[in-house]
């Protein structure tokens, strides 16, 4: 199965070479445009290296300037259209400093002769023996970073990357997995770039679409836990939802133990609760009819094993529970074990 990208030493100058080497690649492809004639009738029996005998001329100019601009503004213009990949680089880039930086790597002394080998001029320099292995790629907006787990004196810290990944690259940790003697970090990335309207989060075939890369499938997930800091948008991500569940076939129960944006919606649909009596009620309630229809589903003659709601037919329902800590937490210990 394909990894990555391998992260290696030389990476600490990847955007640097890249550029340059594309630079020289397209100037001398656009040289080779303007001097296309002149090339086809080259004869190599007269090329003089006096420069004395070199003469410049005004087209000579012309052709060198344009190739500088018309190469400047092919890398712009990839920087422009191909903003993943000149993005993957710099990560590429950061990742190869960080190890570096951090000196997660190991080093050997080795000899090297000096150019006369009679005048003994060896010399001690030190080379790499030692690179963590790990692997870097980008797909459907989701970076995987997959870290070897070898045993070594490092693993420590390689095991821990998660805040230095989130903040050096401007992502988000959605996934840290072990897989196969790797330890593979998944993280969102380009958020703002990936954001989409209220009018685009729409519910269909068991999903709801939250970003253009990102998607709860409710049916094969149907838990969701929302957390953040105070005034960090987790109410309107709240009724963004239910706006988009309200306009499916689902079925909505909201809690809200404050009395506070939720609680407002019961002007607008049924099942908004914000006492501590009615909401205790509303759970016990939505318990009792979900292993009801969870019998009702087995006595069903499409009924399989396996299978959920979504299967049969049946909507789905959803309990919304705002604060749901707090709550707990406001009320005494029995209330709350019950």
């Amino acid at each position: 199965m394909y990894k990555g990208h391998r992260i290696r030493a030389g990476d600490q100058h990847l955007v640097y070479h890249f550029v340059i080497g594309w630079l020289s690649a397209l100037f001398i492809g656009w040289m080779g445009v303007f001097y296309f004639q002149e090339l086809r009738q080259f004869d190599i029996s007269m090329v003089s290296l006096s420069i004395s005998e070199i003469v410049w001329s005004i087209k000579d100019l012309v052709c060198l300037l344009g190739s500088l601009a018309l190469s400047g503004s092919m890398i712009l213009l990839y920087i422009h259209f191909f903003q993943d990949h000149w993005r993957s680089l710099w990560h590429r880039q950061k990742l190869a400093r960080m190890i570096l930086e951090n000196h997660w790597y190991e080093v050997k002394q080795t000899q090297s002769d000096g150019f006369f080998k009679d005048l003994n001029s060896s010399r001690t320099r030190e080379t790499i023996s030692y690179f963590p292995k790990i692997y870097y790629r980008m797909k459907d907006g989701l970076l995987s970073i997959r870290v070897q787990i070898s045993l070594g004196k490092y693993q420590d810290q390689l095991l821990k990357l998660e805040k230095k990944l989130e903040s050096g690259l401007y992502c988000e940790l959605v996934e840290k997995e072990l897989k196969d003697s790797y330890l593979e970090y998944t993280l969102l990335y380009d958020m703002v770039a990936n954001r989409i309207g209220i009018d685009e989060v729409v519910a269909e075939n068991g999903a709801l679409r939250l970003m253009k890369n990102q998607v709860w499938a409710y049916d094969s997930l149907p838990h969701m836990l929302i957390a953040g800091g105070t005034g960090g948008g987790k109410t309107y991500f709240l009724l963004t939802i239910i706006q988009a569940l309200l306009k499916s076939d689902a079925e909505l129960y909201v809690l809200d133990p404050k009395n506070a944006d939720l609680a407002d919606l019961g002007t607008v649909m049924p099942h908004v609760y914000s006492q501590k009596e009615e909401i205790s009620a509303c759970v016990e309630d939505f318990y009792e009819r979900m292993m009801a229809r969870s019998r009702e589903m087995k006595e069903m003659a499409n009924y399989k094993t396996g299978e959920n709601y979504a299967y049969l037919g049946l909507p789905p329902n959803f309990l919304i529970f705002d604060e749901y800590v707090a709550y707990m937490g406001a009320n005494r210990f029995p209330t709350s074990i019950e």
